[in-house]
């Protein structure tokens, strides 16, 4: 084949940044690289309101290390960034939108009094998930600081690269294993990374709970955990009484895999799935192939099949 679609995806935090390079298709992706570059100590913070980068050539030089040992000529990122940067809320809204520009208005003032920094400095989105039986329409609606995400775009601009999308951890971690995931339509899924708890619950293929935890200094499987995974359940079966948990997975690092799995089984009374980013793309000569190598790069891999 003379030409090949290759995607990169690039997970940014305060310890460094993780690139995959990937190419062939969204059904069958081949991991042609990875590669990952420390964080200079102090370089980045991660914050819902003030700027996150503390120290831009540290940055950009720790993007550029990286990027540097993929050998790629492409400079199209798909960017996953950790989920406290931002917010995700689940709301209910009556009646429809005449456009979109009316629906980004309406939730604007419905979430004035909710939203955890200046409303005239929040970029905002939001998806449709269903229309319920009464009218009313479910959204999921993501909130970030334009002045914190304007930041990473201008200093990975000026570094050579053209940011072509921009999420948060949580779905693409979602998104690396959705193949898997979206024919089940009722999944629980509970991860942990980068010391991050995330419980997504869909019901006929519409999430309808999602809940984030930074978890700092946690291994993933303390008392902390178990009990932020009970309460948070604990919440889902008191708005959803009649439901059950259905076609539990996790994701995990691999060394604390087994017990993190029975903690959620225990917590949900089902047996889950362990998901390995391993199963969903086949490595070339150039890349591992082994869990233990490629964990850490799970939401890079999520972000850069967004594009494939």
């Amino acid at each position: 084949m003379l030409f090949v679609k290759k995607t990169l995806g690039v997970e940014i935090n305060p310890a460094g940044v993780s690139f995959a390079l990937l190419n062939g298709s969204a059904v069958s992706p081949r991991l042609e690289r990875v590669a990952y570059a420390p964080m200079a100590a102090g370089a980045v913070r991660v914050s819902l309101r003030e700027p996150n980068i503390l120290d831009p050539q540290a940055f950009c030089d720790a993007v550029r290390s990286a990027y540097n040992l993929l050998l790629h000529s492409g400079t199209r990122l798909s960017i996953a960034l950790p989920d406290a940067v931002g917010r995700v809320m689940l709301l209910d809204v009556e009646g429809r939108f005449k456009s979109r520009a009316e629906g980004l208005d309406i939730i604007r003032w419905k979430l004035k009094k909710n939203i955890p920094f200046d409303i005239a400095d929040t970029h905002l989105d939001y998806q449709q998930l269903k229309v319920r039986e009464n009218g009313d329409m479910a959204l999921m609606v993501a909130l970030v600081s334009r002045a914190v995400i304007g930041q990473y775009e201008e200093l990975l601009v000026s570094t050579g690269f053209t940011p072509v999308r921009i999420d948060f951890n949580s779905f693409n971690l979602y998104r690396a294993f959705e193949s898997r995931l979206e024919p089940q339509n009722n999944v629980t899924l509970i991860s942990f990374y980068d010391k991050t708890l995330c419980i997504l619950i869909f019901f006929d293929g519409v999430l309808e709970f999602q809940r984030v935890k930074e978890l700092s200094g946690s291994d993933g499987v303390d008392s902390r955990v178990f009990m932020e995974i009970n309460s948070s359940l604990m919440v889902y079966r008191d708005r959803f009484p009649e439901r059950t948990l259905d076609h539990v997975s996790c994701i995990v690092a691999p060394d604390v895999a087994q017990e993190f799995c029975s903690m959620v089984a225990e917590a949900t009374g089902s047996t889950p799935a362990l998901l390995e980013i391993k199963s969903v793309v086949k490595p070339a000569d150039t890349a591992p192939a082994d869990q233990g190598s490629l964990f850490p790069y799970t939401t890079a891999i999520g972000a850069a099949l967004r594009s494939l």
